[in-house]
Formats: C-alpha cells, sequence, structure tokens
C-alpha cells in the first residue's frame, strides 16, 4: 500500500523502509508491555502509607477517605477535634491517631505508625487522583527521593485556573512544594532527615529545602484536588498576597511561630 499526501503525491516505502517500521511498533509495543510488568510486578511489593492530619474536618474527611483504596494504610492523626471527625473516621474503619495539635507535629506522629515503603502526606481538604497508586508505583522505581503532584483547585472560577497553573510553575521552577501538593517521600529518606520539623508554619518550605539537597522532587502530573476554602473565606487576592508576604518573611528569617500568631490569630 502506497501513502498519499494531499494534492495527489505518494510517498513510496522501501521493502527496508517498511520493515524499520513495524520493528519500531514491536519495539515500542515491548516497551509498553515492560513498563506494564514492571508496574504490576511492584505494585504487589511496594507499601504506600497515606498520613493525613485533621482537626476538626468533619466535612471533608468522610469524601476523602472513601475515595482512597482499601488495601493501603490509612493513618488519621486528629490533633484534638471538637467535632464529629474521630468518629467519622472510625466508623469508615480507619486508624485514629492522637496527637499535639500542629501539623508538623501531627505528621510525624503518623509516620512513626506507618510502615510503608512510600509515605504520602495528604491534607483533609485534598483528594487524590485516580491514578495515585500507579504513579506512586512508578515513583518508587526512580532515584529520586522524593516528590508532589500537581495541583487543581476545585473552584469553577477562571481566576483559580490562574492560581493553580502558577502553583504548579513555582514548584517546577524552584522545587519548592507545599502541602496541598501532597508531598511523597521514600520511607528510608524521610528516616534520614529525621522528619519534619515541628515548627508551627512553613513545615513544607522547610521539608522541601532539605530534600531537595538529596535529589530533586518527582513531578506527577495528574492533580490534587484541594479544596478553595482558604481563598474564598479570606478573600482570594488578599490569601495570595498574604501567603507570598508570609513567605517571603520566611525566607528573610522571620520566626514560624510569628507568622502562626498573625495567621492564626
Amino acid at each position: 500500500m502506497t501513502p498519499r499526501l494531499g494534492g495527489g503525491c505518494s510517498i513510496q516505502l522501501s521493502y527496508q523502509g517498511r520493515l524499520r517500521i513495524v520493528t519500531f511498533w514491536k519495539w515500542l509495543s515491548l516497551v509498553r508491555l515492560g513498563r506494564a510488568i514492571i508496574f504490576v510486578m511492584n505494585s504487589t511489593s511496594i507499601s504506600i502509607s497515606i498520613i493525613i492530619p485533621v482537626l476538626d474536618e468533619e466535612e471533608h474527611i468522610v469524601s476523602l477517605i472513601k475515595r482512597l483504596p482499601d488495601h493501603l494504610e490509612i493513618i488519621v492523626v486528629d490533633g484534638g477535634s471538637t467535632d464529629a471527625t474521630v468518629e467519622l473516621t472510625r466508623s469508615l474503619g480507619c486508624r485514629v491517631v492522637a496527637s499535639q495539635k500542629g501539623r508538623a507535629v501531627q505528621m510525624n506522629v503518623g509516620a512513626a505508625a506507618t510502615s510503608g515503603d512510600v509515605l504520602i502526606f495528604l491534607h483533609a481538604d485534598c483528594l487524590l487522583p485516580p491514578d495515585f497508586v500507579r504513579e506512586i508505583s512508578l515513583f518508587s522505581l526512580s532515584r529520586l527521593a522524593w516528590g508532589r503532584f500537581d495541583v487543581r483547585i476545585d473552584s469553577h472560577q477562571l481566576i483559580f485556573r490562574i492560581i493553580e497553573r502558577m502553583i504548579n510553575l513555582r514548584s517546577r521552577l524552584t522545587g519548592i512544594c507545599t502541602g496541598d501538593q501532597a508531598i511523597f517521600v521514600k520511607r528510608a529518606v524521610y528516616d534520614q532527615i529525621g522528619g519534619l520539623a515541628e515548627i508551627a508554619m512553613m513545615e513544607d518550605i522547610e521539608v522541601s529545602k532539605r530534600l531537595k539537597n538529596i535529589s530533586k522532587p518527582y513531578v506527577i502530573g495528574s492533580c490534587v484536588q484541594t479544596s478553595a476554602r482558604r481563598w474564598l473565606d479570606g478573600g482570594i487576592i488578599r490569601t495570595i498576597l498574604l501567603m507570598w508576604r508570609f513567605r517571603l518573611s520566611y525566607f528573610f528569617g522571620v520566626s514560624p511561630d510569628v507568622l502562626a500568631r498573625e495567621y492564626y490569630g
């Protein structure tokens, strides 16, 4: 068969040319098969632990847990909730661990209670993408030590498309990740760095800086969906400016305790 182009022209392929094309497609099929085999073998051997720090998250915790596969180790770390967060979590069969209040403290407590080869630190108002187990399994085969997902904000407003693109671009350019991007790390590396710094704020920025000294982040393009509530409650522009000011203040040495007092009032 002779492939045709527009205008009545045609391309004549030699036998050798057709053979090269067939060989290429066979090679590509083998590569795909090999990746599939590696994924299946690895996904049965790798163990993933998801650590979820919570404080009064009854609004989000049920939908989050129901989206997670039953075979994964899920640890919900409660910092003293006064609503129905703990009861709802236990009713879904998830393990709840008590901790002092503080996201970094809670995540370290959760990590200490897990046995997974890869740890995923997930905020309660975030949802992992459907293919996250496959993506994390592929990450475990890489030489990189840690990583994060791209983020998508759960609002249809156009400005949030701009905000999420800026967040993802900033992370790509700087290698600094935020908690909304569901930071994940190999267990051996987490132990190597001594866990997260137990500071009042900016624990995600701080641990990103230390992990960058080990490897660049592994970037998963599938998006974590995060709640728009922070921007909607505080005002979109005001929240953007506030977070940039906090990050700059932290960069120039302002204590996370001082920033937390201002942020949480």
